[in-house]
């Protein structure tokens, strides 16, 4: 076999494309290589050479995940990022057909996240203690991540060129360098503002002035962690016993969209879902209420 076609070589040209053709993070081109090892393993293992591997190979491996007790959310994950190295490969020139076109994952049963209902929200947000320096910038952190649905990593990488406030939009640069423009509520608009008399009296590094949500003392933009952390403070602080993080409230913006009539391609958009069947989670609300679009319906948008 010529060199070019290792596992580790193929691994390497993979890497790549998903860079540089897909436009995948650091993160996301990670995850999928490092399932990738248990691949590779696999066939360091048993003698095969990757390039030669049939739907047989791949499915004896798929077999063995479910052996050694990898959950079916993880193999379903897994066989995925398999499939996506086998057509890569096919459309690389490396082999004539994928062996993995009718590789099945496992069948995952639903599961619906843990929601928050708009009283246990409001009841987060005003637990926040603005007499601390960093109080409205987190009540602005809660409002833009329930009005926009945004993921945690969205969140962070808000830059405030990305804010169109006045015309009542945000720019949000999602998984794969996909932006996409979601509306925000007046409400978070007027938590933005307040934070904003905040931050200019902030110290903020060099390189990091356009980032919109800051460490109020380190002067550098907030990370995930630091989201993650100080919302389950609070959620202590209230006494909520669900399993609540950020993402909680992006499911809570979807699912209440739902509740109020939303149309569910609109909420796709919304979300940055490339696939309409990521955001159908949500509809184990009743589908005969979806009417109108999501500034019709969300509760921050709602006039008092």
């Amino acid at each position: 076999m010529p060199e070019k076609n290792t596992i580790s070589e193929l691994l390497k040209r993979y890497k790549r494309f998903l860079k540089l053709e897909r436009a995948y993070s650091n993160n996301t081109t990670d995850a999928y290589l490092t399932d990738l090892d248990k691949l590779r393993a696999y066939f360091t293992l048993e003698g095969i050479e990757p390039v030669e591997a049939t739907l047989a190979d791949l499915q004896a491996f798929s077999a063995g995940l479910h052996d050694i007790g990898i959950c079916p959310s993880s193999q379903a994950r897994i066989l995925s990022g398999v499939r996506s190295f086998y057509r890569f490969l096919e459309v690389d020139g490396v082999i004539r057909q994928s062996p993995a076109e009718l590789l099945e994952s496992p069948k995952k049963g639903q599961h619906l996240p843990d929601v928050l209902t708009i009283q246990e929200i409001d009841n987060i947000i005003a637990a926040v203690d603005r007499t601390k320096i960093e109080g409205q910038r987190n009540r602005a952190i809660l409002e833009v991540l329930y009005s926009c649905g945004l993921r945690v990593s969205e969140l962070c990488g808000l830059k405030l060129s990305d804010m169109y406030l006045e015309e009542g939009f945000i720019r949000v640069e999602g998984k794969g360098s996909k932006q996409r423009l979601v509306p925000i509520s007046p409400r978070a608009i007027n938590e933005l503002n307040l934070y904003y008399k905040d931050r200019c009296h902030w110290n903020i590094k060099k390189g990091y002035e356009d980032f919109c949500f800051i460490s109020a003392r380190r002067g550098t933009p907030i990370g995930r962690i630091m989201v993650f952390h100080f919302i389950k403070e609070l959620v202590e602080k209230v006494g909520i016993t669900k399993t609540i993080s950020p993402h909680t409230f992006r499911h809570s913006f979807a699912t209440h969209l739902l509740e109020g009539g939303a149309n569910l391609r609109a909420i796709q958009a919304m979300l940055g879902h490339e696939s309409i069947s990521t955001t159908e989670i949500y509809t184990h609300i009743d589908r005969s209420r979806l009417r109108q679009e999501i500034l019709l319906h969300h509760p921050r948008n709602l006039k008092d």
